[in-house]
C-alpha cells in the first residue's frame, strides 16, 4: 500500500468520526500563551489534501492570535455516540472569494447575515497534522491519526 493510499484512508476514517457533528471548537494561542476556544461550524468535509474550512469575521480575535501563533486544535464531540476527536494543525486566514463561493451553506447565514456579501467574512484553513479520537463503538483506547508523517512516507 501507497503512502497515498494511506493518507486517503486516514481522511476517510476522519470524515466518518466528524462526518454526523456539526460543530467544533476551535482553539487558539494568545500572545500570552493562553488559550482561546470558539464554537464553529465545518463548511464542507475535510478535502483530500487533509484540510478544514472554517468561515469567520477577518478581523476577529482568532484571526489575530493566528497571525501570530498558527498552531490550533479543533475537538468534535458526539458523546451519544461515544466518540471524541481531537484535530491539531496549523492556521491561515483565507480571503479567496471563489473558495467562499464554493464552501458557502445557507446555515450560515444566522452568524453572517449578508451571506457573501459581508464586509469581513474570511476563511480560515486548517491544515491538519494529527488527529487524536476515541471511538467507544470499538475502544476507549485512543487513536492516532499522523498526517504529516504519512506525507513523508
Amino acid at each position: 500500500m501507497t503512502a497515498s493510499t494511506n493518507r486517503e484512508q486516514e481522511i476517510q476514517k476522519l470524515r466518518e468520526l466528524i462526518k454526523d457533528i456539526d460543530y467544533g471548537m476551535f482553539t487558539t494561542v494568545n500572545d500570552d500563551g493562553s488559550l482561546h476556544s470558539y464554537p464553529m461550524s465545518t463548511s464542507g468535509e475535510i478535502n483530500s489534501d487533509g484540510t478544514l474550512w472554517f468561515f469567520t469575521y477577518a478581523k476577529s480575535h482568532k484571526v489575530t492570535d493566528i497571525a501570530h501563533h498558527q498552531q490550533v486544535n479543533v475537538s468534535y464531540s458526539s458523546p451519544d455516540q461515544q466518540r471524541f476527536v481531537s484535530i491539531s494543525g496549523t492556521a491561515q486566514l483565507v480571503q479567496d472569494r471563489n473558495k467562499m463561493r464554493e464552501l458557502w451553506k445557507p446555515e450560515l447565514q444566522t452568524w453572517f447575515p449578508k451571506g457573501l456579501d459581508e464586509a469581513d467574512i474570511a476563511l480560515l484553513k486548517v491544515n491538519i497534522n494529527q488527529v487524536d479520537y476515541w471511538d467507544g463503538r470499538s475502544t476507549f483506547k485512543p487513536q492516532t491519526i499522523n498526517l504529516l508523517t504519512l506525507s513523508r512516507l
